[in-house]
């Protein structure tokens, strides 16, 4: 690296192990050509290829299909490689999918794939644990142990992760840790972010269709106006955060989409509304799901019209194990540097998957800051990209962890 990542820190320069320097040209050149050819959930076969081919070079053990098109490489090292069962057994997870959205960067790398983009950087997640995957099998003879390298499809709303579980993930690589990072926009580029407990918040989906009696807009006595019914109702929902939930406690209601008739002079017959819901506490979770389903049939009763309310339970809170937490800043602060943390990182909105597998395995989600200022161009965003200078440090960073949790006594 010749200059520092972070202008408030002109005058140091995060580590990074020689073995990542010297194959870092190649991983970048990997990570572009992964940006350039974004698959979207479950269609991850080209990135998978690479993947799988790259991991088999190195002299990993690779299984693909769970999850459809998932890959994962197994090292086994020291007492594990002659078959014996001592050693502790690691997991480190990145993910592969990218997003529906038509990327508008310009970059001479942007997507080839016409509505198909990596705007939220699993290019520069799978790039960086292949870094760090050959530097480890390079030092394979100072570990002792398992360690599991998992590459995820369709983190992106499509559960990925649960379909990886339910096919037997952890019954046939089982882990006794398990780790993974996001990069994160909004924060200095290169700086490493830890919490115990609550990382990112709960994600569920409601669609709700209200049901009327269509007509002609000029005769409204004689219909039942459901886009009338859905306006009551986008106010009403509103009243769930504000009047029925502690202030102390976090929760998000937004209604990205209303959808209804095509004629300004037609009543139709139904609307949908489409609800992301968030939240960080279990049993906020739950009261959100009862109160926003009553809420629509109370309105839509009200008005004469009847709901239809579809609830999706997908992604519970990313919850990080305390010891696997305190395990992974020691790394960090050892390796990094105090400078090099973020302090008195605050749980975040977004949400993921990986919170899944951490409902069965004890583990860490960090996040490592993609930059401010044109960095900080928010995730799902048609002008993102991948911080480049992440990937040097974040993968030297997967060695030391690995290193440090499979390190031969």
């Amino acid at each position: 690296m010749t200059a520092p990542l972070n202008p408030v820190h002109a005058e140091i320069h995060p580590p990074v192990l020689p073995e990542v320097a010297a194959i870092a040209p190649v991983m970048l050149a990997l990570r572009h050509d992964l940006h350039a050819h974004p698959e979207l959930a479950y269609e991850e076969h080209r990135t998978g290829d690479i993947v799988a081919t790259k991991l088999a070079e190195w002299g990993y053990e690779v299984h693909r299909g769970l999850g459809d098109t998932g890959v994962v490489g197994t090292l086994r090292c020291g007492d594990h490689a002659n078959g014996q069962s001592s050693g502790k057994r690691l997991g480190l997870r990145a993910d592969m999918d990218a997003l529906p959205i038509r990327e508008t960067t310009g970059l001479p790398y942007a997507s080839r794939h016409e509505g198909k983009m990596h705007a939220c950087g699993h290019d520069g997640h799978t790039a960086t644990l292949l870094a760090a995957a050959q530097v480890l099998a390079r030092r394979k003879d100072q570990l002792n142990g398992t360690l599991n390298l998992i590459f995820q499809p369709a983190e992106e709303g499509h559960g990925g992760a649960q379909k990886m579980v339910d096919q037997g993930l952890f019954d046939l690589f089982p882990c006794d840790a398990l780790y993974a990072f996001h990069n994160e926009p909004g924060y200095p580029a290169g700086q490493f972010g830890f919490r115990a407990g609550v990382m990112y918040s709960s994600s569920d989906t409601a669609i709700i269709t209200i049901r009327g009696k269509g007509g002609h807009g000029a005769m409204p006595h004689v219909a039942v106006d459901p886009i009338v019914v859905a306006s009551h109702l986008v106010l009403a929902l509103q009243t769930i955060r504000s009047r029925e939930i502690d202030p102390n406690d976090m929760a998000v209601v937004s209604i990205g989409a209303i959808h209804a008739g095509d004629a300004p002079n037609v009543i139709p017959e139904t609307c949908e509304l489409r609800i992301t819901i968030r939240a960080r506490d279990p049993g906020v979770r739950a009261l959100l799901r009862e109160r926003i389903t009553a809420m629509a049939h109370a309105q839509a009763a009200v008005h004469r019209a009847t709901a239809e309310v579809e609830y999706k339970w997908r992604y519970p809170p990313v919850i990080n194990d305390a010891a696997a937490t305190d395990f992974a800043v020691g790394v960090a602060r050892e390796f990094l540097g105090d400078a090099w943390l973020i302090p008195n990182l605050q749980p975040l909105q977004a949400s993921d998957d990986f919170a899944i597998m951490l409902n069965a395995v004890p583990g860490n989600y960090f996040i490592v800051g993609n930059g401010m200022g044109e960095g900080g161009c928010m995730v799902h965003n048609a002008a993102y990209d991948f911080n480049d200078n992440l990937l040097p440090v974040t993968a030297s960073y997967w060695v030391k962890l690995a290193e440090a949790y499979l390190r031969r006594d």
